[in-house]
């Protein structure tokens, strides 16, 4: 096999110029081609950043293609994804894989049917934060993790996306969209979940639309919007997850991890980068001693400042995995788990029990500096 695998692209959507901003830095892949169901989209992002525009079927059976990433809207992603590996070609999708576990079950089935390797986002774990954060964990430098908080929480989409429908539907809300950050970055340093239990609901039945072009439409809420979730992970200890679209201000953290040995504070996982805190017993918390992981390192201007920005490391560490012949970090596997978890928070909300996770996975390996500098492209 070549020691460059082609990628083309399914969704020309706002998404996917990250992709095509940020694929360059990586070895072991070329972006080549993008399709969207609206041709004037996808010609519009191919001509931005130089690669072919081709009809979706054109673009699955193009020989200079060997693996396709997903960037549809999610209540898409299952059957694109079932093209994708249909057509022979390895997938990558963006998160969540599916929006139902048997979803996610058929694609596991179906690509180890055909002999294809499979992935999915996110691959924010793989930031330099939380890989510091990794290795405080396998270090043994807060001992045994018995328990902790996450947060993420704020007041919707419709403040900012120009089409913010999508996140309040079946599929959307804050559990689907930003909880696989969270439980990806929680399985990374913790392992897989055993069971789950939720409160769900939602403040208010419709959403006012205050961004442009369509500032003063009214969307109705048809998902939860606030979940207050307790995970309870294989290895015995036990997280409370609050995600909410419902709140204008709080000063809860993102991610606190306590052990027996200490406690360790992380940043928000739908980043790569930031302080990591460990605080050990009767001592006030400090940073950890910064690294130099390439992941970790701002390249990108936000409107905070500068920020670290890898994301499509998750692509170029499937590409690797697949030449190299060995695991994926971020696998189906591990995604299928992910929206196993998800689910279940969603219909324990509605059940109002306790959900045992149908899924299990291995944690993935973790990314030190010399794997993640060999990811990358030399200057």
């Amino acid at each position: 096999m070549a020691k460059t695998l082609g990628i083309g692209i399914i969704g020309a959507g706002n998404i996917s110029a990250t992709y095509l901003k940020l694929g360059p830095l990586f070895k072991g892949i070329e972006i080549r081609a993008v399709a969207d169901l609206n041709r004037k989209t996808a010609e519009a992002r191919a001509k931005e950043f130089g690669i072919d525009a081709r009809s979706i079927d054109k673009l699955l059976a193009s020989d200079d293609i060997d693996l396709v990433v997903n960037l549809t809207v999610p209540d898409a992603h299952f059957t694109v994804s079932q093209q994708i590996l249909s057509a022979g070609k390895h997938l990558y999708s963006e998160k969540p894989l599916t929006l139902s576990l048997k979803d996610g079950l058929e694609l596991q089935k179906l690509a180890s049917k055909k002999g294809l390797k499979a992935g999915c986002a996110p691959d924010t774990y793989l930031g330099g934060a939380h890989q510091l954060a990794r290795k405080a964990v396998d270090d043994g430098q807060i001992g045994t993790i018995t328990s902790g908080t996450a947060h993420v929480m704020s007041h919707g989409m419709e403040h900012w996306h120009p089409n913010p429908d999508f996140f309040f539907r079946p599929g959307g809300g804050p559990i689907l969209d930003l909880g696989p950050y969270y439980i990806a970055n929680l399985v990374n340093l913790i392992g897989p979940v055993k069971r789950v239990a939720a409160l769900t609901s939602m403040a208010t039945p419709t959403r006012t639309i205050t961004s442009e072009p369509r500032r003063g439409e009214t969307i109705e809420v048809t998902t939860p919007t606030t979940i207050q979730a307790l995970l309870e992970f294989a290895s015995g200890a036990s997280i409370t997850l609050s995600a909410s679209w419902d709140v204008w201000a709080h000063h809860h953290p993102n991610m606190e991890l306590y052990g027996t040995d200490g406690s360790l504070f992380l940043p928000d996982p739908n980043f790569f980068g930031g302080d990591v805190k460990l605080a050990k017993p009767g001592k006030k918390a400090k940073s950890l001693k910064s690294w130099a992981h390439p992941f970790g390192i701002p390249n990108q201007k936000h409107s905070v400042g500068m920020m670290a920005n890898y994301r499509t490391a998750g692509l170029a560490d499937m590409a690797a995995a697949i030449l190299e012949g060995r695991d994926i970090r971020c696998s189906i596997d591990r995604a299928l788990h992910g929206v196993d978890v998800m689910v279940s928070i969603l219909r324990s909300g509605e059940e109002k029990k306790f959900i045992d996770i149908k899924t299990s996975c291995t944690r993935p390996e973790a990314l030190g500096i010399k794997e993640a500098k060999s990811l990358l492209k030399k200057k």
